[in-house]
């Protein structure tokens, strides 16, 4: 299981001076009423932020160590990373888009989760979030799509899928930004995963059960890095973790047990723009609106 050690909470001063550099440029800043600290991004060392809006995520510098476990497992998950307060806020906001009425199939308000709630439209162009993105991707990104995957308890989960994008162009990459909200364990609505499965870059990995992808995707095949055995892990994550997800890695979703309280989950994708994607779930009229932070991100190419 690939999960970090829990990340400790500085606090920082009520009013903070910001520097951040984007394409050559040096801007200082001032942060106001911010108790959290921010994410910066190494090597590049910058900290995004913008004025008058909360942090997203507690201090975490990712590093070479952290890249290569995310390209040789296909995920990798960050602990604790969403401050309390951006826990407080999605909760609310993913348990409005829950009591939502779902009687539209074309225009769910799940599948389109940050159109139907200004905090989760927010966060698409949140420094934060982006700077998170680009550490993965590089800087040119698209914003692909907001999903909100809640959980109550008696859901019977999600079976074995992966995604598709650009499988014959390995320089285009996609990735998908899970936020756990308040955690799971690994038998009650927890994530299961397949290390190395992504570098199949297979979008058609489908089953029904673990015995059945065991079965038929995952025989006689091998880690392409590391020449083990594939092996099915089911993930358990404390909460306000953060889990970040190539698209072609091949997971699935415990059932929620009967009982248990919401298990409430946003996922934010981005990708390097080239080819069409068909997971981009985005209204014309939403890909039109100015969003702050956002400028250049919503466009398909």
């Amino acid at each position: 299981m690939t999960v970090l050690n829990p990340l400790p909470i500085m606090p920082l001063p009520h009013t903070l001076p910001m520097t951040c550099r984007i394409a050559g440029l040096r801007v200082s800043r001032r942060l106001r009423g911010i108790d959290s600290p921010l994410l910066s991004l190494s090597p590049r060392g910058t900290r995004f932020f913008r004025d008058e809006m909360s942090a997203l995520f507690r201090s975490y510098t990712p590093g070479d160590e952290e890249r290569a476990t995310l390209d040789r497992d296909g995920h990798i998950a960050l602990p604790g990373l969403l401050t309390d307060e951006a826990c407080d806020e999605l909760t609310q906001a993913l348990a409005q888009i829950q009591a939502l009425p779902m009687d539209d199939e074309e225009y769910l308000p799940n599948r389109y989760a940050a159109e139907f709630k200004i905090y989760l439209e927010s966060l698409i162009g949140h420094p934060q979030l982006l700077a998170l993105a680009r550490w993965v991707l590089g800087e040119e990104i698209r914003y692909d799509h907001c999903v909100a995957l809640n959980r109550p308890g008696g859901n019977g989960g999600t079976h074995w899928h992966s995604h598709e994008y650009a499988e014959d162009d390995a320089r285009l990459g996609f990735v998908r930004v899970f936020f756990y909200v308040n955690g799971f364990e690994s038998d009650d609505g927890g994530l299961k995963v397949v290390r190395g499965s992504h570098l199949f870059r297979d979008a058609g990995i489908r089953a029904k059960s673990n015995a059945e992808l065991e079965a038929e995707w995952m025989a006689g095949k091998a880690h392409p890095l590391t020449g083990e055995a594939l092996v099915i892990e089911a993930l358990s994550v404390p909460k306000g973790t953060v889990v970040l997800m190539w698209t072609h890695a091949a997971h699935g979703v415990n059932p929620r047990r009967e009982g248990s309280d919401t298990r409430w989950c946003v996922v934010y994708a981005y990708r390097n723009p080239g080819r069409a994607s068909q997971a981009r779930w985005i209204s014309e009229g939403f890909e039109q609106k100015p969003i702050e932070g956002a400028d250049g991100l919503m466009s398909l190419y």
